[in-house]
């Protein structure tokens, strides 16, 4: 423990900006995760299939931009281009949704749904490997922790979830006004805040040397690359998967849809202050258990969080479950980050997080939420979840047979 505390004492002082950066971007995630399909089935009045299109139209367009994300930030590594594009779109969320959406969506309904999940898609499927990768690397230069600056995410889910949950009972457009405020004040931290250390900035793979395609290459050729990739794809997405319309199972529970909401707001918070707690030790557990083993345990708590929500009997045993996700959360995101930067070349690090943990994972959530939502009007959430908790568990024990083990050197 004394370790661990001399560790924390001596990370530099850049640290809070970038954990700023986590608190905004990620207050944003959490209010469109957790809110987005209660407010389209209460002021929109549109059920969990087309819900569950506009998730996979989220999913499909940053298949398109993730690659592109990737490659664009290893070229400019500390470069604010693209990070700052993001923050500042995220801006509009609150004017589309209040004065656009529902006119456009008199007009012509399919086109609003596809605007709509391409526009939440670049912000968020596709910028969160932009924002990930762009403070992991400020974590080699100015030697912190990521997982650290990460729980700044953490404190987003404990906070936006609170208030967001009262902001949609007061007035249910305010959540996209509160999304608003916090990419205005991410665009301020970005602008004015977020400072690299110039000094060891070459530990982040900005390096001279240009970078290679061909070797970039051999990077896809390898095996442990897809196998990787196939974890995210049968955990980390349905974990998203899950997520999206949980809150419409949740509701099953109550009588009262405000009750439902209220609660669901509580239960939120406290997995994030859950989340906050184990964040912390999570990067000197990582560091002693393994990389590879922290995303096999990521798996298996998916497993149980999904199979026993599904079997829950009644509300108390659906928040225990859910609670299961302040585990797997640090877990998996302290877990792969090390994994990459230890089993890749740094100077393709971002190209490799957008690629294993955020292309192929984005794959999965466009194929999954449209069949989810269908699923979810036909046979139900609870058989739905026995089905998705069986693919996670599968594929984790393929994981844990043949990816390979690592060595940390970050």
């Amino acid at each position: 423990m004394n370790k661990l505390l001399q560790e924390i004492r001596d990370e530099n002082m850049h640290f809070w900006g970038f954990a700023g950066i986590n608190v905004m971007y990620f207050s944003i995630w959490c209010i469109i995760a957790w809110y987005l399909t209660l407010w389209m089935e209460e002021v929109a009045n549109i059920d969990s299939i087309y819900a569950g299109i506009i998730f996979s139209i989220m999913a499909a367009s940053s298949l398109v931009l993730q690659p592109f994300f990737g490659i664009i930030s290893d070229k400019l590594v500390f470069k604010k281009h693209l990070i700052l594009t993001i923050s500042i779109l995220g801006v509009f969320i609150g004017p589309y949704f209040q004065y656009l959406f529902l006119d456009l969506l008199s007009i012509n309904t399919f086109f609003t749904i596809t605007l709509t999940g391409i526009y939440l898609g670049f912000i968020l499927h596709g910028g969160s490997a932009v924002v990930e990768q762009y403070i992991q690397r400020a974590a080699l230069a100015n030697k912190f922790e990521y997982g650290h600056a990460r729980m700044g995410g953490s404190v987003a889910a404990m906070l936006s979830t609170l208030i967001a949950g009262r902001l949609f009972i007061w007035q249910p457009y305010a959540i996209f006004w509160a999304c608003s405020i916090c990419a205005s004040i991410m665009t301020l931290i970005l602008i004015f805040s977020a400072k690299v250390n110039s000094d060891n900035i070459a530990a982040a793979g900005n390096i001279s040397n240009k970078l290679d395609i061909k070797q970039f290459s051999k990077v896809l050729k390898m095996k442990n690359f897809w196998i990787l990739s196939l974890f995210f794809m049968g955990s980390s997405a349905i974990y998203d998967v899950v997520d999206q319309q949980f809150i419409i199972f949740f509701k099953s529970f109550f009588k009262s849809a405000d009750e439902a909401t209220l609660t669901y707001s509580y239960v939120g918070s406290f997995n994030s202050i859950l989340e906050f707690i184990i964040m912390i030790p999570m990067p000197y557990i990582i560091n002693k258990i393994g990389a590879k083993n922290g995303l096999i345990l990521a798996g298996f708590v998916a497993v149980l969080r999904i199979v026993g929500s599904a079997l829950a009997p009644t509300w108390y045993t659906v928040i225990f479950f859910r609670l299961l996700a302040g585990l797997e959360m640090p877990l998996l995101l302290i877990s792969i980050t090390k994994y990459i930067a230890n089993s890749f070349d740094i100077r393709f690090y971002a190209t490799v997080y957008a690629l294993s943990a955020n292309f192929s994972k984005q794959i999965s959530v466009f194929i999954m939420s449209s069949i989810a939502g269908g699923l979810y009007s036909t046979i139900g959430f609870q058989l739905t979840y026995l089905l998705m908790g069986s693919i996670v568990f599968l594929i984790t024990i393929f994981t844990m047979i043949f990816l390979k083990p690592i060595k940390n050197k970050y």
